[in-house]
C-alpha cells in the first residue's frame, strides 16, 4: 500500500529561531498543540534532539512513541514513530521552519504514514480527518505565538 503524505504549511509572523525553540520547548506544547492532551519527553531527557523519544496522546485517545530522527535548529525536526496506535504500520513527521523575511516564518508540517488492515478501507476519510488537524494546529500555533510576542 502507497504511504500516505500531508503538507501543509503556514505563514508565522516571528522568527524562525523563536518559533523551533517555542515548539520544540515540551514546557510549551500544550499551551498550543491543542490536538494533544499530553506531550512528555522520555528516559529524563530534559530537551529534544536527536535520539530523544517523545510520548504524545491526542485529545481522541490514540498515543505515539516517537524518536527524533533530526534536529538543525532552526531549519527542522523529524520524528519515527517507535510504538503507536494500531491504525497505522508506520508514521514519520517533519517539521521545517523557512525564513521569508526577519519576522516572518513559512513553517511546514509533513506528515507520511502507512495504515493497516482494515484501516486502509478508510483510507480517504483518515487522511482528510489527519489533514484537518494538522491545519488547526498550525493556526493554533500561529495564533497562540503571534498572540504572546504582541504581549
Amino acid at each position: 500500500m502507497a504511504r500516505i503524505r500531508i503538507t501543509e504549511k503556514i505563514i508565522i509572523n516571528s522568527s524562525r529561531e523563536i518559533i523551533f525553540d517555542f515548539t520544540q520547548d515540551y514546557a510549551n506544547r500544550l499551551k498550543w498543540d491543542t490536538f494533544l492532551k499530553k506531550a512528555e519527553l522520555m528516559d529524563r531527557a530534559m530537551e529534544a534532539g536527536v535520539g530523544v523519544k517523545a510520548d504524545c496522546v491526542a485529545k481522541n485517545g490514540l498515543g505515539m512513541i516517537t524518536e527524533y530522527v533530526s534536529f538543525n535548529r532552526p531549519e527542522g525536526t523529524a520524528v519515527k514513530m517507535i510504538k503507536g496506535p494500531f491504525i497505522f504500520s508506520s508514521f514519520a513527521g517533519s517539521w521545517k521552519f523557512a525564513q521569508i523575511e526577519p519576522e516572518q516564518t513559512e513553517v511546514s508540517f509533513i506528515y507520511s504514514f502507512e495504515l493497516r488492515w482494515p484501516f486502509r478501507i478508510f483510507r480517504n476519510k483518515i487522511n482528510s480527518k489527519l489533514h484537518s488537524e494538522v491545519k488547526q494546529r498550525l493556526l493554533d500555533l500561529k495564533n497562540n505565538l503571534e498572540a504572546y510576542h504582541e504581549t
